[in-house]
Order: structure tokens, then C-alpha cells, then sequence
């Protein structure tokens, strides 16, 4: 059997994140024959948190699997669909009664493998939550023998953090991909139990911002140390993600590439009506 190709891509950041996608996901999935597509989202709506109407959004541009983060549950509205889609998983390491699944399995886009996906938080700089160690180690003997393909999502603020958790599970599973801080890192490489990694993706969002929000708002508040309403940005949106080749055979991966696709800026300001409705002023 071929090798597979596996695109994931980086923390979704409001309106014009998704535009991105909505543009050129598709178009891209064809061109680069991409077999799976596994997508971090936790900032799609609104800049903090993910909507059932973008959950559905987001499939529809051909995501597969979608990962979330520290803000899985910002969202109340996200919550049945965390119940009851095989199709999105929140951290592994939050309370074991969270809402949402730690872990699941998907097919291919041509059925040729199934697929294991999770994600997990850093502990580091981070809000409070479990052992990230134990619980990567418990989803992956969880996970059914036949998904020999596992990619996990490793959300979290600290580069060594997340370099260490390559590490931990070189061997074990296909490929690590860094998420959180929302800026693409030059490291991605195969370790020597091949398994891909990459300290950060980086942000599909825009990128005309302080990481998504406006620059003029986040200055104020850093020269003036006055609280201001963060406003998600608008412009040069782009999509950051990796691509990474694997044996279906033996779940090791063989390659992993940096991708870049650039956008339009969004028309009609920096949220819809599926965002909900943002907090401040």
C-alpha cells in the first residue's frame, strides 16, 4: 500500500481563519492528494472557542478530525456535539468527566486506514489540568491495534514541553504536532523512531496581528497596562499547517513538509452570526 498523506493544520483563529479554508481547503486537498485532514479549532469562533454552526462549516470545507485546546469548552452550545460526533476530541488530560471525547479513530478520505487522533495540554504556563504524560500513555493503549496511524495534538505554551513530548512518544505514534502558540516554528523533522514532529504549526488566521488580535488593541494594553478588549484581526489570513507521509503498514512517518497558503482578508468586519456572540467592547 502507498503512503499516506496527513495534513494538520494549525489553531483556526475567527472569520478569517475560516476563510481560508472555506477558499482553498478543498482545492488543496485535491491538488496535494491528501488522505486526512486534522485540524486544531479551538479559536474558530470568535477567536476563543468553536460553535456547532463551525464545527459543521469546517467538515463541510473537507476537515476529517478536529482538535481543541484550553478553551474546548468555552462555548456551551459546543457541548453535545463534544457528546455525540466521533468526528472532534477535547484534551485528554482535563477531568475524566469533561465533556467530549479523549480520543477517537476515522477512516481515510478513500477508506484505505484508520486513523487514531487525540490531543493533550501542556502543563507549563498553562491552566491547571492532568498529567499530559499519563494521559497520551492511556488513549494510546485505548486506541484499537488496528489504527497503526496515530497523530497527536499537543497543545501547549512551552517549546521544551513540547520537544520533550516528541520525544516520549517517538515509535509510538505517527506524528506530534505542536499547537497554542500561534507561531510557525522551523523544526519539523522525522526522530529516529519515525515518528514527525514539529514544535508549533502555527496560526491559519491572520496574521497582520499580534496573534490574532489586533495590533492596536493589544499595544494599548501592553504600553498602557490598562484592560482592553483583544478584537480578533482581519488581515493577511493565512493557512499554516504540515504535511506529514506515513506507512499505512507501520505507522511511521517518512516525511513531514511546512505549508503556507495565503487568503482574503474577510469582508464585513471580524465575526458572523455563527461566531456568537463576543465578549467586550
Amino acid at each position: 500500500m502507498n503512503e499516506l498523506t496527513i495534513l494538520c493544520i494549525g489553531d483556526v483563529v475567527g472569520k478569517a481563519g475560516r476563510g481560508v479554508l472555506a477558499d482553498h481547503l478543498a482545492a488543496f486537498i485535491k491538488q496535494r492528494q491528501i488522505d486526512l485532514v486534522i485540524c486544531n479549532a479551538e479559536n474558530a469562533a470568535g477567536g476563543s472557542g468553536l460553535t456547532p454552526q463551525i464545527y459543521q462549516k469546517l467538515l463541510r470545507y473537507g476537515v476529517d478530525v478536529i482538535t481543541l485546546g484550553d478553551h474546548a469548552h468555552r462555548k456551551k452550545e459546543i457541548i453535545p456535539t463534544l457528546e455525540q460526533s466521533k468526528q472532534i476530541v477535547r484534551p485528554a488530560n482535563l477531568a475524566m468527566v469533561a465533556a467530549g471525547k479523549q480520543w477517537t479513530t476515522v477512516s481515510t478520505k478513500g477508506g484505505q486506514a484508520l486513523v487514531g487522533v487525540a490531543c493533550v495540554l501542556g502543563q507549563m504556563y498553562m491552566r491547571a489540568c492532568d498529567s499530559p504524560w499519563d494521559a497520551v500513555d492511556r488513549v494510546l493503549k485505548e486506541m484499537p491495534s488496528e489504527a497503526r496511524i496515530r497523530v497527536i495534538d499537543f497543545h501547549a505554551e512551552a517549546s521544551s514541553e513540547k520537544i520533550a513530548m516528541g520525544y516520549h512518544l517517538d515509535g509510538r505514534v505517527s506524528a506530534v504536532f505542536g499547537t497554542h502558540t500561534h507561531v510557525p516554528t522551523a523544526d519539523a523533522r522525522i526522530l529516529p523512531g519515525g515518528t514527525a514532529v514539529v514544535t508549533d504549526v502555527g496560526m491559519t488566521g491572520p496574521y497582520d496581528s499580534v496573534l490574532g488580535r489586533r495590533k492596536d488593541r493589544v499595544l494599548k494594553s501592553l504600553i498602557t497596562t490598562m484592560p482592553t478588549f483583544y478584537e480578533v484581526a482581519t488581515g493577511d489570513p493565512r493557512m499554516a499547517a504540515v504535511m506529514i507521509k506515513v506507512d499505512p503498514m507501520t505507522g511511521k512517518a517518512s516525511a513531514i513538509e511546512r505549508v503556507e497558503v495565503t487568503g482574503t482578508a474577510p469582508a464585513n468586519g471580524p465575526y458572523d452570526s455563527d461566531d456568537g456572540a463576543p465578549s467586550g467592547n
